[in-house]
């Protein structure tokens, strides 16, 4: 066992117990961490801070500090009890995969912050890999190797993740993203918001191609959930020749 784990993964892995300062408090982990997700999926990270959760609480900032160290740990906490429990998956490697997608996509589309808050850092909390184990687990049976059935799931979360990084994040009023210009624009803080101001600029003799993708309506907010499983289809179809070619 790494003697450098950080603490706040030692309490989420059952390695150590959570300790309290002082008396017994009136608050707990669940409670705190429960009323910060719930101030990030309405108004975005930049306002979660220690101070408000404590108002939003009823309790004295200080009483924070005898569950959590800082913000940082907070949001560790929190990544790892938003995603919830990873969906049950139907037989068959493809119909598993796709169950597992639009779930993830649904939990990045209520929790838009977690792609802020994740990024550059692989996942670790329990609550996360519970997610990654379920992907994996949609290849029980099929010929891929273990090398194989990981790379296809990354493929899938980049996917996902992609997707959701734009998307959720304009359909949330840019609330997901730091500094997020869109906030500020007014109406370009939503999908529809972003296809107007896009199909504003973008003129076809010098972004021909993209010029035609607008023109079609597929910056649209009704066409981006078929746009979605479209190329998610197109992913599976690739996934499958390489199980195919191992059967």
């Amino acid at each position: 066992m790494p003697n450098d784990i950080p603490r706040t993964l030692k309490v989420l892995w059952g390695l150590e117990e959570r300790r309290t300062r002082g008396p017994q408090p009136a608050l707990s982990l669940e409670r705190i961490v429960a009323a910060a997700i719930e101030i990030a999926d309405r108004d975005g990270l930049l306002a979660l801070s220690m101070a408000r959760l404590a108002e939003r609480l009823g309790s004295a900032p200080m009483s924070l500090y005898r569950h959590v160290a800082d913000k940082d740990e907070l949001l560790v906490f929190m990544q790892d009890a938003a995603p919830g429990e990873p969906p049950e998956l139907p037989a068959g490697w493809r119909a598993g995969l796709h169950t597992w997608a639009r779930a993830l996509q649904a939990v990045y589309y209520r929790h838009p912050w977690i792609l802020q808050a994740s990024a550059g850092r692989p996942p670790l909390e329990p609550g996360q890999l519970a997610w990654l184990d379920r992907g994996l687990s949609a290849f029980d049976g099929t010929p891929l190797n273990s090398r194989e059935r990981f790379q296809a799931v990354m493929a899938t979360l980049y996917y996902v993740r992609g997707e959701a990084q734009i998307f959720a994040v304009l359909l949330s009023g840019g609330s997901g993203v730091p500094g997020d210009a869109t906030r500020s624009a007014g109406s370009e803080g939503s999908a529809d918001g972003f296809g107007e101001i896009i199909s504003a600029l973008v003129t076809a003799d010098r972004f021909p191609a993209l010029a035609t993708v607008i023109a079609d309506g597929l910056f649209k907010v009704e066409t981006e959930d078929g746009a979605f499983d479209a190329g998610l289809a197109r992913l599976l179809d690739g996934i499958e020749l390489l199980v195919s070619t191992r059967s």
